[in-house]
C-alpha cells in the first residue's frame, strides 16, 4: 500500500468505518509507524496529533476497533478502515464521535448471506444442505421454493406470527439459493421493487 504521507506533513486521514453496519465511527490519523502496527496487529492504531505520540484505541478503556480490511482512495492521501468495533467508540460512551447510534439493519444481513451461499456454490462442501440443494438441481430448489411458500400461506392464514416469520424465513432461504444458481442476487428484486415504486412505472 503506497500512501502519500508527506502529502499532510506526515500524517493521514483515516476514516473509521463498521464493518457490519457500513456507521462511520470516527476520523483519526495515521503516519507510517501507526499503519504498520495497525496491520501488523490488526487493532488500529492512530497517531495523536496533540500528545505527538502512538495511540491503540481502546488500550485504556478496552474499546478496541478490530480491522477487517483497509483500502486507500484515489489519491493515496486519506484510508478507510472497516472493522469490529469492541464497545462504544466516542470517549464520551456513544457509539460514534458524532452522537450516532451504530445499529446494524438486519436486511443488510441478507447481502452477507447469499455471499455465503455462493460460496457454498463455489466450493460444494460435502455434508452442507445448500450443497445438496445445487447438487439436487434447478427444478427441485424451485420446488422447494414452491413447498415453502405454500407453507407460509397455511402459517398467515391459519398459524401464529411467530411460525409466520420461521416459514417466511425458510422461503426467503430457498428463494436465495434459487437465485444464486440463476447468477442473480437479492439486489436484483430490491432494484426491480424500487423501478415499481416510481409513479410513472407501468407493469410490464
Amino acid at each position: 500500500m503506497d500512501i502519500n504521507f508527506e502529502k499532510c506533513g506526515g500524517l493521514v486521514p483515516a476514516i473509521i468505518q463498521d464493518a457490519e453496519t457500513c456507521q462511520v465511527l470516527m476520523l483519526g490519523y495515521m503516519n507510517q509507524e501507526a499503519l504498520d502496527k495497525t496491520l501488523s496487529t490488526g487493532l488500529v492504531t492512530f497517531f495523536s496529533r496533540t500528545r505527538q505520540t502512538l495511540w491503540t484505541k481502546g488500550e485504556t478503556s478496552g474499546n478496541y476497533l478490530k480491522l477487517v480490511d483497509i483500502k486507500s482512495d484515489c489519491d493515496n492521501d486519506t484510508l478507510l478502515l472497516r472493522v469490529n468495533p469492541v464497545g462504544p467508540v466516542c470517549h464520551k460512551g456513544t457509539d460514534t464521535c458524532w452522537g450516532e447510534r451504530n445499529e446494524s439493519n438486519p436486511l443488510l444481513f441478507l447481502t452477507q448471506l447469499q455471499d455465503f451461499i455462493e460460496k457454498r456454490h463455489e466450493e460444494m462442501p460435502e455434508g452442507s444442505y445448500t450443497t445438496s440443494l445445487f447438487r439436487d438441481g434447478l427444478n427441485r430448489m424451485a420446488q422447494k421454493v414452491g413447498e415453502e411458500a405454500l407453507e407460509l400461506v397455511i402459517e398467515a392464514t391459519n398459524g401464529s406470527n411467530e411460525r409466520l416469520v420461521y416459514e417466511g424465513s425458510d422461503m426467503l432461504y430457498h428463494l436465495i439459493v434459487l437465485l444464486t444458481s440463476k447468477g442473480l442476487r437479492i439486489e436484483d428484486l430490491a432494484s426491480e421493487l424500487r423501478t415499481r415504486h416510481d409513479p410513472n412505472w407501468k407493469k410490464h
